[in-house]
C-alpha cells in the first residue's frame, strides 16, 4: 500500500485500525480507498457502519479534512 502523504489520511487510517481491528474485506476497501485517495469512497462505506455518534462526527471530520486539503492542491 503507498504511504499517505498527510496528517489526515494518516490519522484516518490509525481510526479505521483501531475500530476495525479485523482485516476484513470492508476495511481492506476502505483503506484502498485512503491509499487511492478517494474521500468519497471512503465516506460512502462508511456510511454502512453503525457508530455512535461522535464517531461519526471525528471519522467525517477527518474526511472533510482530507476533502479540504485535495481541494486546496
Amino acid at each position: 500500500m503507498a504511504q499517505p502523504a498527510d496528517q489526515e489520511t494518516v490519522s484516518l487510517l490509525r481510526w479505521l485500525r483501531r475500530q476495525l481491528r479485523q482485516p476484513t474485506p470492508e476495511r481492506e476497501r476502505l483503506e484502498a480507498a485512503v491509499a487511492n485517495d478517494d474521500p468519497a469512497e471512503a465516506r460512502r462505506l462508511l456510511e454502512r457502519y453503525p457508530f455512535g455518534e461522535a464517531q461519526r462526527r471525528h471519522v467525517e471530520g477527518l474526511i472533510d479534512r482530507w476533502e479540504a486539503r485535495r481541494g486546496a492542491n
